[in-house]
Protein backbone atom coordinates (compact mmCIF):
# COMPACT_ATOMS: atom_id res chain seq x y z
CA UNK A 1 0.00 0.00 0.00
CA UNK A 2 0.88 3.04 -0.99
CA UNK A 3 1.46 6.64 1.69
CA UNK A 4 -2.17 7.69 0.21
CA UNK A 5 -3.76 4.46 0.41
CA UNK A 6 -3.27 4.41 4.06
CA UNK A 7 -3.97 8.02 4.86
CA UNK A 8 -7.15 7.40 2.90
CA UNK A 9 -7.73 3.98 4.79
CA UNK A 10 -6.99 5.86 7.87
CA UNK A 11 -9.86 8.60 7.59
CA UNK A 12 -11.99 6.08 6.37
CA UNK A 13 -11.49 3.97 9.53
CA UNK A 14 -12.06 6.90 11.66
CA UNK A 15 -15.33 8.17 9.80
CA UNK A 16 -17.92 5.80 11.66
CA UNK A 17 -15.85 7.55 14.85
CA UNK A 18 -16.37 10.74 13.76
CA UNK A 19 -20.17 10.26 13.20
CA UNK A 20 -20.47 8.94 16.58
CA UNK A 21 -18.45 12.02 17.43
CA UNK A 22 -20.48 14.75 16.03
CA UNK A 23 -23.94 12.68 17.80
CA UNK A 24 -21.96 12.84 21.12
CA UNK A 25 -20.78 16.55 20.60
CA UNK A 26 -24.71 16.92 19.68
CA UNK A 27 -25.93 15.79 22.86
CA UNK A 28 -23.41 17.55 25.07
CA UNK A 29 -24.22 20.88 26.47
CA UNK A 30 -21.41 23.00 25.44
CA UNK A 31 -18.63 20.34 24.91
CA UNK A 32 -14.76 21.88 25.78
CA UNK A 33 -11.62 20.98 24.47
CA UNK A 34 -10.41 18.86 26.66
CA UNK A 35 -13.63 16.22 26.73
CA UNK A 36 -12.98 16.37 23.00
CA UNK A 37 -9.43 15.61 23.37
CA UNK A 38 -10.52 12.99 25.52
CA UNK A 39 -13.24 11.39 23.68
CA UNK A 40 -10.65 11.63 20.92
CA UNK A 41 -7.73 9.79 22.57
CA UNK A 42 -10.03 6.66 24.11
CA UNK A 43 -11.35 6.22 20.56
CA UNK A 44 -8.18 6.47 18.43
CA UNK A 45 -6.32 4.08 20.77
CA UNK A 46 -9.06 1.64 20.83
CA UNK A 47 -9.24 2.08 16.83
CA UNK A 48 -5.19 2.00 16.25
CA UNK A 49 -5.07 -1.43 18.54
CA UNK A 50 -7.87 -3.33 16.57
CA UNK A 51 -6.58 -3.44 13.38
CA UNK A 52 -3.42 -4.74 15.26
CA UNK A 53 -5.62 -7.48 16.63
CA UNK A 54 -7.21 -8.38 12.97
CA UNK A 55 -3.55 -8.59 11.35
CA UNK A 56 -2.41 -10.94 13.84
CA UNK A 57 -5.68 -13.11 13.06
CA UNK A 58 -4.95 -13.02 9.66
CA UNK A 59 -1.28 -13.34 9.66
CA UNK A 60 -2.29 -17.13 10.95
CA UNK A 61 -4.73 -18.04 8.12
CA UNK A 62 -2.34 -16.52 5.80
CA UNK A 63 -0.23 -19.04 4.58
CA UNK A 64 -3.50 -21.37 3.82
CA UNK A 65 -5.07 -18.96 1.41
CA UNK A 66 -2.10 -16.93 0.31
CA UNK A 67 -2.90 -17.56 -3.56
CA UNK A 68 -6.59 -15.64 -2.98
CA UNK A 69 -5.09 -12.80 -0.43
CA UNK A 70 -5.47 -9.94 -2.56
CA UNK A 71 -8.79 -11.02 -3.20
CA UNK A 72 -9.71 -11.81 0.70
CA UNK A 73 -8.46 -8.17 1.27
CA UNK A 74 -10.70 -6.76 -1.41
CA UNK A 75 -13.85 -8.86 -0.12
CA UNK A 76 -13.77 -7.96 2.89
CA UNK A 77 -12.82 -3.96 2.51
CA UNK A 78 -15.81 -4.17 0.41
CA UNK A 79 -18.25 -5.69 2.28
CA UNK A 80 -17.28 -3.34 5.21
CA UNK A 81 -17.27 -0.27 2.99
CA UNK A 82 -20.86 -1.48 1.87
CA UNK A 83 -22.00 -2.20 5.23
CA UNK A 84 -20.47 1.24 6.21
CA UNK A 85 -22.75 2.63 3.19
CA UNK A 86 -25.86 1.11 4.46
CA UNK A 87 -25.69 2.36 8.36
CA UNK A 88 -25.01 5.64 6.57
CA UNK A 89 -28.41 5.32 5.00
CA UNK A 90 -30.72 3.78 8.33
CA UNK A 91 -31.70 6.43 10.46
CA UNK A 92 -30.74 7.47 13.76
CA UNK A 93 -32.78 5.52 16.69
CA UNK A 94 -34.47 8.15 18.67
CA UNK A 95 -34.65 6.58 22.14
CA UNK A 96 -32.91 9.16 25.07
CA UNK A 97 -29.64 8.63 26.32
CA UNK A 98 -28.72 9.01 29.92
CA UNK A 99 -25.19 11.99 29.29
CA UNK A 100 -23.49 11.21 32.48
CA UNK A 101 -23.21 7.60 31.41
CA UNK A 102 -22.55 8.06 27.52
CA UNK A 103 -19.81 10.45 28.31
CA UNK A 104 -18.38 8.56 30.73
CA UNK A 105 -15.02 6.70 30.31
CA UNK A 106 -17.11 3.55 30.18
CA UNK A 107 -20.03 4.99 27.72
CA UNK A 108 -16.38 5.91 25.76
CA UNK A 109 -14.86 3.32 25.36
CA UNK A 110 -17.61 0.75 24.74
CA UNK A 111 -18.62 3.50 21.68
CA UNK A 112 -15.13 3.21 20.57
CA UNK A 113 -14.89 -0.16 20.47
CA UNK A 114 -18.30 -0.67 18.85
CA UNK A 115 -17.24 1.41 16.17
CA UNK A 116 -13.77 0.26 16.10
CA UNK A 117 -15.06 -3.52 14.54
CA UNK A 118 -14.41 -2.55 11.29
CA UNK A 119 -10.92 -2.01 11.58
CA UNK A 120 -10.30 -5.47 13.39
CA UNK A 121 -11.97 -6.52 9.95
CA UNK A 122 -9.28 -4.46 7.74
CA UNK A 123 -6.72 -5.65 9.70
CA UNK A 124 -7.79 -9.23 9.18
CA UNK A 125 -7.51 -8.58 5.33
CA UNK A 126 -4.51 -6.19 5.62
CA UNK A 127 -2.84 -9.65 7.05
CA UNK A 128 -3.27 -10.72 3.18
CA UNK A 129 -0.98 -7.64 1.59
CA UNK A 130 2.34 -7.01 2.11
CA UNK A 131 1.47 -4.01 4.89
CA UNK A 132 3.41 -2.38 7.56
CA UNK A 133 0.56 -2.86 10.01
CA UNK A 134 2.74 -0.44 12.80
CA UNK A 135 2.00 2.34 10.76
CA UNK A 136 -1.28 1.67 9.24
CA UNK A 137 -2.20 1.16 13.09
CA UNK A 138 -0.63 4.66 14.04
CA UNK A 139 -2.04 6.40 11.01
CA UNK A 140 -5.96 5.26 11.78
CA UNK A 141 -5.30 5.76 15.75
CA UNK A 142 -3.84 9.50 15.04
CA UNK A 143 -6.95 9.86 12.22
CA UNK A 144 -9.19 8.90 14.38
CA UNK A 145 -7.86 11.06 17.29
CA UNK A 146 -8.35 14.36 14.98
CA UNK A 147 -11.78 12.94 13.59
CA UNK A 148 -13.25 12.86 16.79
CA UNK A 149 -11.74 15.51 18.57
CA UNK A 150 -13.44 17.19 15.55
CA UNK A 151 -16.70 15.66 15.20
CA UNK A 152 -17.50 16.52 18.69
CA UNK A 153 -16.51 20.09 19.02
CA UNK A 154 -18.16 20.26 15.82
CA UNK A 155 -21.32 18.09 17.11
CA UNK A 156 -23.53 21.05 17.64
CA UNK A 157 -23.20 22.79 14.75
CA UNK A 158 -23.72 20.33 12.45
CA UNK A 159 -25.85 17.63 13.96
CA UNK A 160 -26.29 13.96 13.04
CA UNK A 161 -26.68 14.37 9.31
CA UNK A 162 -23.12 14.94 8.75
CA UNK A 163 -22.37 12.28 10.46
CA UNK A 164 -24.69 10.00 8.38
CA UNK A 165 -23.12 11.39 4.83
CA UNK A 166 -19.11 10.91 6.83
CA UNK A 167 -20.03 7.43 7.24
CA UNK A 168 -21.64 7.07 3.62
CA UNK A 169 -17.91 8.73 2.16
CA UNK A 170 -16.44 6.17 4.57
CA UNK A 171 -17.19 3.26 3.09
CA UNK A 172 -17.04 4.49 -0.76
CA UNK A 173 -13.52 5.12 0.36
CA UNK A 174 -13.11 1.84 1.95
CA UNK A 175 -13.89 -0.09 -1.44
CA UNK A 176 -11.41 1.82 -3.09
CA UNK A 177 -8.53 1.20 -1.36
CA UNK A 178 -9.90 -2.43 -1.71
CA UNK A 179 -10.06 -1.99 -5.31
CA UNK A 180 -6.12 -0.33 -5.47
CA UNK A 181 -5.05 -3.62 -3.50
CA UNK A 182 -6.75 -5.40 -5.97
CA UNK A 183 -5.69 -3.39 -9.07
CA UNK A 184 -1.85 -2.99 -7.75
CA UNK A 185 -1.64 -6.73 -7.29
CA UNK A 186 -3.40 -8.09 -10.77
CA UNK A 187 -0.88 -5.61 -12.50
CA UNK A 188 2.25 -6.67 -10.64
Amino acid sequence: MNPVSVLLLGFAMSTDAFAAAIGRGAAMSRPRLSQAMRAGLIFGVIEAITPVLGWLLGKGASRYIEAWDHWVAFGLLLGLGLHMIWNGFKPEPAEPVDEAKQHGLVGLAVTGLSTSIDALAVGVGLAFVDTPIAVVALVIGLCTFCMVTLGIMLGRVLGAMVGKRAELIGGVILIGVGAVILYEHLAG
